[in-house]
């Protein structure tokens, strides 16, 4: 069975958006034992495993890697910039960017991406795969080589526009198909300032819609509740390990449930409980203080958002730069301080 028929109807429909055509040549790659790991790892970092937050069905990474080959493909028709944009995402381990955290990188999120090479070369699938596609690991390895796939923020690339219509349509509902359709098809690819190509919005209007649609979803990636949720899980992932009972490897082969139900099963009745706490969690407050009896959180994280190129008399320009409405969404989101603390309705300590 092809990977999309294996989708429901909406996710379906939202892959033929990006791309009409899915290039045979994906198949035999998504279905190495290593893509198909990352289909039981949720882009939502683990959010999914609580009653803090819902969602309507599962989206995984497996899910998000495809939608960035896809517009990579669509862009560019180039296999080895398509494939970089399939294996971008990898290396991800068992709740996602809650690892990054771990290793102390929250404001980056890129530590876990080192071990992108590793994961490929030690695939003998894709090994096999590239050597008859007469393919260099090097040239698929490391999708910060293709600007179309991945940029600096807050340029638009095909990660970047990836998630914020899935999230936005799956997670969020700040987004329709057709809405999608009609930003989509709006696309093309110009040079940014620097010379580089870049996906840019050919009209103002539909800049203006996308900027301000996906100004919803910023703050989510970034507010206190968000950096609670993924520190807890960073936490206790953390001290899992220091008690023996989860390791680092564990968290690059088991999928996110394996991990939650290890954590739940472990002799540790302290972190089993902390574990149950979080997946029945309902309540968080934000406040100007930590509270006594709740986990916690107040530290920096990663800002996401999106200042794309637009086309001005066929230059392309910041659309910051040429629409009062998207400058102001931008600056609101800029101007939020996200600096208060994040408190989960249950006590939890890490073992140092």
């Amino acid at each position: 069975m092809k990977f999309i028929e294996t989708l429901n109807a909406e996710m379906q429909s939202y892959l033929k958006i990006l791309s009409p055509e899915f290039p045979d040549f994906l198949e035999e790659y998504i279905s190495t034992p290593q893509m198909q790991r990352i289909n039981k790892i949720s882009i939502a970092c683990g959010w999914d495993y609580s009653t803090y937050y819902g969602t309507e069905y599962f989206l995984s990474n497996l899910h998000h890697s495809v939608g960035v080959a896809l517009i990579v493909w669509h862009f560019t028709h180039d296999k080895k910039q398509t494939l970089a944009g399939l294996f971008h995402d990898i290396a991800t381990p068992a709740f996602k960017h809650c690892i990054d955290f771990m290793n102390g990188d929250a404001e980056t999120q890129e530590s876990t991406e080192d071990k992108t090479f590793e994961i490929i070369n030690n695939s003998k699938e894709i090994m096999a795969l590239l050597k008859r596609d007469g393919i260099k690991i090097e040239e698929v390895a490391d999708y910060h080589i293709y600007p179309v796939a991945d940029n600096d923020l807050p340029r638009l690339s095909a990660d970047r526009l990836e998630y914020t219509f899935s999230t936005g349509l799956v997670e969020k509902r700040v987004w329709s198909l057709d809405k999608i359709a009609e930003c989509y098809n709006d696309l093309t690819l110009c040079k940014n300032e620097e010379g580089v190509s870049e996906i840019c919005f050919k009209t103002k209007e539909k800049a203006e819609y996308f900027v301000h649609t996906a100004s919803k979803l910023w703050p989510l990636w970034t507010d206190e509740k968000d950096k609670a949720f993924m520190q807890f899980l960073a936490d206790i992932c953390s001290s899992m390990n220091k008690k023996g009972y989860l390791s680092i490897d564990d968290l690059y082969k088991l999928s996110d449930q394996e991990v939650v139900d290890k954590i739940l099963n472990c002799e540790d009745a302290y972190l089993a409980k902390a574990m149950k706490n979080f997946t029945n969690g309902k309540d968080v407050i934000i406040s100007d203080t930590p509270i006594e009896g709740r986990y916690s959180v107040k530290m920096r994280g990663k800002i996401r958002y999106i200042n794309p190129l637009v086309l001005c008399n066929e230059t392309p320009v910041r659309v910051s730069q040429v629409s009062l409405e998207a400058k102001s969404d931008i600056d609101n989101f800029l101007s939020q301080k996200f600096d208060k603390y994040g408190c989960l309705d249950f006590d939890f300590k890490p073992y140092k």
